[in-house]
């Protein structure tokens, strides 16, 4: 596998390697030795999927403390760009995001660690979106920020049409509103 380092440490691309002949292809999509050598180290322990029309954002979401959750993300059918934000309270890169472009093709999966916000933007009809959490989901522990905020500076895609929001993600505050993440 290729490990694609970004702008901001700790968030990682993973492509995967794919063995393909006249009958197909194989991908491994998930090896906790060769992903803690990669330097994600990560247990796994809850695996989610959600599956959308283009134009559907989600988020910008993560879990407070102690519920924080690390993701590794990928797209299983269609197409998304996706998003973390760095909230993590002293960050050097507080504020900061890094994005990608992570479709069925490509293949690529998206690393994520604690103290990011994170979330997707569809860019094909019938997506289906699948991501590893190494904590379990936590309704009261649930937060979130305007996607949109111009202060974050994010340039999401323009579909060229009325992008399609959850009530709870349109209402969510600022970016200046929010508490920087921390661990404890």
């Amino acid at each position: 596998m290729n490990i694609i380092e970004t702008s901001i440490p700790g968030v990682k691309i993973i492509e995967p390697q794919v063995f393909g002949d006249a009958r197909g292809w194989f991908v491994e999509q998930y090896n906790a030795e060769r992903y803690k050598a990669a330097g994600i180290d990560a247990d796994f322990v809850q695996d989610n999927e959600s599956f959308s029309s283009k134009g559907v954002v989600r988020g910008l979401h993560w879990q407070a403390a102690p519920h924080t959750q690390a993701k590794l993300v990928r797209v299983i059918r269609g197409a998304v760009w996706d998003v973390a934000v760095d909230i993590r309270k002293g960050s050097p890169t507080f504020g900061q995001h890094v994005a990608v472009t992570l479709t069925a093709e490509n293949r690529r999966q998206f690393f994520i660690p604690r103290g990011f916000a994170h979330g997707f933007i569809v860019l094909e009809n019938d997506t289906l979106f699948s991501y590893k959490c190494d904590r379990v989901y936590c309704p009261s522990a649930d937060r979130g920020m305007l996607f949109s905020d111009p202060a974050l500076g994010i340039e999401w895609p323009d579909l060229g049409m009325e992008l399609n929001l959850s009530e709870k993600d349109r209402k969510h505050p600022l970016f200046r509103d929010i508490e920087p993440w921390s661990e404890s």
